[in-house]
């Protein structure tokens, strides 16, 4: 038998790594995070314990990583929904279904979103990893569509205001309504109230849409 290519090699290291992030992402949302072990993980992965220490040098960063790719992966697929926004509007509309798909995850993954947050706010901070990558840039590339004239500065200006909602809707005790906080941001923004993914309406693809299959805001 013929040794693999490095292509199919590396196919299959990429394939372990996602069923890693995915399975962190059904375990610490359905258990939370203490009581999710990488054994755990690497179990629902369906892959040996050792390749979770191969890609990952602890259960926090595993736990960013694995956010950052659901929201990736939402955030792309509320900006990609048919039909796509067309004409000068369409940097408008494509920053609120921006602003639906974050607030959205922190409405149907509250348990998820609180863990990730609270690790940011740890001592590690943000941890890079090509997830968040991906993410800062489709939150960017948002900014950019809106029609900012400095997006340096404008999308780490977005980034943090995301982040303060997700937190707010979900600080225990004393929750904002996420309604308010999309009103808010809508005002700020220019937006009109029935972009995006208005009160009542799923997005295709949207949070709720990838809880079996998939990343916080991102930064550069």
């Amino acid at each position: 038998m013929s040794p693999r290519s490095a292509s199919v090699n590396e196919e299959l290291r990429r394939r372990s790594r996602e069923r890693l992030l995915r399975a962190t992402v059904e375990l610490v949302g359905e258990r939370g995070f203490e009581a999710t072990t990488l054994g755990d993980i690497a179990q629902r992965a369906g892959v040996a314990r050792g390749l979770v220490s191969y890609y990952f040098p602890g259960k926090r960063q595993l736990l960013q990583s694995a956010v950052h790719r659901l929201m990736h992966l939402t955030l792309q697929a509320a900006l990609e929904r048919e039909p796509r926004p067309e004409g000068p509007d369409a940097g408008r509309e494509l920053l609120a279904r921006a602003i639906d798909a974050v607030l959205g995850l922190a409405r149907d993954r509250p348990l998820l979103m609180r863990t990730h947050m609270a690790g940011i706010l740890a001592a590690d901070g943000f941890i890079q990893c090509p997830e968040q990558q991906r993410l800062a840039q489709l939150l960017r590339e948002t900014v950019v569509a809106y029609g900012s004239p400095d997006p340096d500065a404008d999308y780490p200006l977005l980034r943090a205001l995301l982040m303060g909602a997700v937190v707010a809707m979900l600080l225990p005790g004393a929750p904002m309504p996420g309604g308010r906080l999309r009103a808010e941001l809508f005002q700020r923004y220019g937006l009109d109230r029935e972009s995006g993914f208005p009160p009542g309406e799923e997005p295709p693809g949207g949070s709720a849409g990838t809880r079996s299959g998939t990343g916080t805001v991102g930064q550069r």
